[in-house]
């Protein structure tokens, strides 16, 4: 009988199959350990050039003039209040930290904010600034009572120009942000900050729980490093995949760098609101978004309210859901109390405050199409077409701030009224600063915010009388042949060219008066002495005054031009007027005054010299004209408006009314105005009635500071007779008391009559 063999083969496959799964499963593994980290090898390069390098695109910034505070400085009580609520300082009784100011009738103590100034950081401080009739009298340091030489308020940010990704921030760093905006963030969103490695398993786990009973998504497990960690390299995507990757990188992320380095860019990147088109990210412009002023100056509620409106700001929107919106405030309140970063009493006075938040109608993001397209043309003419893409540069431009409000004001106001009389007329203004000779303001529309066609800079209209001042500045030049006292003729001429066609110049009024003092031709405008006076000096020598003063463009040396037959812009003409108020200085105006990079170095730039395009002692005269025109002359109704204020200022009117213009200045800003047709057809308005309106409306807005009109050297009181014009002595009759160069002013001896026969005798 055969013996059977008993066989075992399902064990011995058992065992087998055991080995071929534990062999794949440790390769997969080896090999998933091998994909996991090479994966995190590249993740870490990807993070590691984030952080190591440039974390954001800082948007190129644009800040306005500096106020500059000195004695002597052409600037009142008033308008430096104005310049201090506009930069969000804070009125109280007695200033006790920074961004606080009290002010008497005649003095402001004010406690200013460090800031960063072209020529380097400049330190909190505070001064007391005291005021008399012409401005600024001293600027003290309250610490020692010592006189500033001079002392800067910080600028105003105008704009930041932001790259395609339209994210918008405010850089800030960790030592600047207030601990209560920290110790509020770390409660609310990751209270095991300091202790986990950038996952925390156990609060992932309970927030699975909540959600898991609540049927929905309630509550959240990401710590701050898995936050930032997807909105610096991530999508809101919701996947598992996108979730795995988000830990992986906030271990690897805890893992390289500190928890005070990613607290900082947590801060600076956290999406806080949306302004607009742009995105609001980071806790320093959220600040300004939502308050209007900077991060460090916060009251604890409206801190608290920060941290608060991370969760959803579009659901805590507090101009939308006021009441949301502080409920949510107050519940950081009071977690901070709860685990005593507050008292009681702190937790209740910030309860029941108000968020304070900035008006909803008044912009973050100055709208000035006019102005930053002659900035952005500056700087591309000083620098190239990338300046501005480059991050973290800062534009320090010559805007004053409250010029431009006032323009903008005068302008729309204006141009409502005026349009009852004429329809469809439009407007371009441009002023600038006399001291600096910055442009200060700038309206290219009737629409100031609109961007089109910027009349400002960009039309070319005849000028009218505009260009009368520079006649009478070259024939004033001549000393020994005109003074304001010279009778000029005012009687009927024919001029014939070559080509025998004759012109036949007429006064706006159409008569003749025979003679007239060369003061009255230029404060009552009159052609046919302006006329006489430019044929007199030249034609040539008037055009060559006109471009020394600044004007670029071809003039056609006919007499024509004497009566303002030259095409020209606001730009055009302040750029001229500018000259006329500096003392007959000529500086090309200029929209920027410095540039910084992204390590707030300045970048070189290079000015056109200044150069001395009148005498200083005939622009005094021609000044003083000018303020006769406001006195008592075509412009007398603006005069009449600002009684007791020197102004000066002259009206143009081309023909048939077609563009009115006017240009002028106070002791601080110079002014120039076309009002017109863009089609240029006929408007019925005149100089006086048209663009001196917007002017008039421009300093009730602004109020103008007085023309100090002191006499320069080589101007000497001078006596002249009224009817023959010629030089006399004071004790003469019938004589006119007027300004003189001193080089020419010969007085006759014993009034000009013949010497009597004992006068000869003693000498005369």
């Amino acid at each position: 009988m055969t013996k059977k063999t008993t066989k075992k083969p399902r064990a011995k496959k058992t065992t087998s199959w055991w080995r071929s799964l534990w062999s794949l499963t440790w390769k997969l593994a080896l090999v998933g350990l091998a994909v996991v980290t090479f994966y995190a090898i590249y993740l870490d390069q990807i993070i590691a050039k984030k952080f190591e390098g440039q974390k954001w695109h800082l948007p190129a910034q644009m800040f306005s003039r500096s106020m500059a505070l000195y004695p002597g400085a052409a600037v009142n009580h008033p308008q430096l209040m104005a310049e201090l609520k506009l930069l969000g300082y804070r009125k109280v009784a007695n200033p006790r930290q920074v961004g606080e100011f009290s002010a008497s009738s005649t003095r402001i103590e004010l406690w200013r904010r460090p800031f960063l100034h072209p020529e380097g950081n400049q330190v909190e401080q505070r001064v007391m600034i005291s005021f008399d009739a012409d401005g600024v009298s001293s600027v003290k340091r309250m610490s020692d009572m010592r006189e500033l030489a001079v002392f800067h308020l910080e600028p105003v940010l105008l704009d930041r120009i932001i790259a395609g990704d339209g994210e918008d921030r405010l850089f800030v760093p960790t030592p600047e942000m207030p601990s209560s905006i920290v110790d509020a963030l770390i409660l609310v969103e990751d209270r095991s900050f300091y202790d986990h490695h950038g996952v925390n398993p156990l609060a992932i786990a309970r927030a699975a729980m909540v959600n898991i009973s609540a049927g929905r998504t309630v509550q959240g497990g990401s710590t701050l490093t898995q936050q930032l960690a997807k909105n610096f390299f991530l999508s809101s995507e919701r996947s598992i995949v996108r979730k795995v990757r988000e830990a992986l990188m906030a271990l690897i992320i805890d893992f390289r760098y500190s928890k005070d380095e990613i607290l900082e860019a947590y801060l600076n990147e956290v999406y806080m609101g949306q302004d607009k088109a742009r995105g609001v990210h980071g806790m320093g412009l959220a600040s300004q978004f939502y308050f209007g002023r900077p991060v460090g100056e916060l009251t604890l509620s409206q801190q608290a309210f920060l941290v608060a409106v991370i969760k959803g700001p579009s659901y805590y929107n507090p101009w939308r859901y006021p009441e949301r919106a502080q409920e949510r405030r107050d519940l950081v309140l009071r977690l901070l109390m709860e685990n005593d970063k507050l008292t009681v009493a702190q937790y209740k006075a910030a309860a029941e405050s108000p968020l304070g938040l900035r008006s909803a109608q008044k912009s973050v993001h100055q709208k000035l199409p006019a102005f930053f397209a002659v900035v952005k043309q500056e700087l591309r003419d000083r620098y190239g077409d990338s300046l501005l893409q480059q991050s973290g540069v800062k534009v320090y431009t010559t805007l004053d701030p409250m010029a431009q409000d006032a323009a903008e004001k005068a302008v729309s106001s204006t141009m409502a009224s005026l349009n009852k009389r004429a329809k469809n007329i439009q407007v371009g203004m441009v002023v600038t600063d006399k001291y600096t000779g910055g442009i200060a303001a700038m309206v290219g529309d009737k629409v100031p915010g609109y961007e089109g066609f910027n009349r400002a800079v960009e039309i070319r209209r005849p000028i009218g009388s505009l260009i009368k001042p520079f006649v009478y500045a070259s024939a004033l030049n001549q000393s020994d042949k005109f003074t304001l006292a010279t009778p000029i003729d005012d009687k009927p001429i024919t001029l014939k060219n070559e080509q025998g066609k004759t012109w036949s110049p007429n006064n706006f009024d159409k008569k003749f008066s025979g003679q007239v003092p060369l003061l009255t031709a230029i404060k009552d405008s009159m052609n046919v002495p302006t006329v006489n006076v430019g044929l007199a000096v030249g034609v040539d020598n008037v055009v060559s005054t006109l471009q020394k003063s600044g004007w670029e463009e071809p003039v056609s040396p006919y007499p024509s031009m004497l009566l303002g037959a030259v095409n020209g812009s606001p730009l055009m003409v302040a750029q001229v007027y500018q000259t006329l108020a500096d003392e007959g200085r000529y500086r090309k105006l200029t929209s920027i005054t410095a540039v910084l990079d992204s390590q707030n170095q300045a970048l070189d730039v290079s000015r056109a010299p200044s150069s001395q395009a009148i005498a200083p002692a005939t622009d005094y005269l021609v000044q003083y004209a000018m303020n006769h025109v406001v006195r008592s002359g075509t412009a007398k109704r603006l005069g009449a408006a600002f009684p007791g204020v020197r102004l000066a200022g002259k009206t143009g009117t081309s023909n048939d009314s077609r563009d009115s213009w006017f240009a002028g200045f106070d002791e601080r800003n110079v002014a120039a105005i076309w009002v017109g047709q863009d089609d240029n057809s006929k408007t019925g308005l005149y100089g006086s009635s048209g663009a001196m309106a917007v002017y008039q409306a421009f300093l009730q807005q602004r109020p103008p500071l007085s023309l100090r009109m002191v006499p320069v050297n080589g101007v000497i009181n001078g006596y002249f007779d009224r009817t023959t014009g010629m030089a006399k002595q004071g004790n003469c009759d019938n004589i006119i008391g007027l300004p003189a160069l001193e080089t020419s002013y010969r007085p006759a001896a014993n009034c000009g009559e013949p010497l009597s026969w004992w006068q000869k005798l003693v000498g005369g």
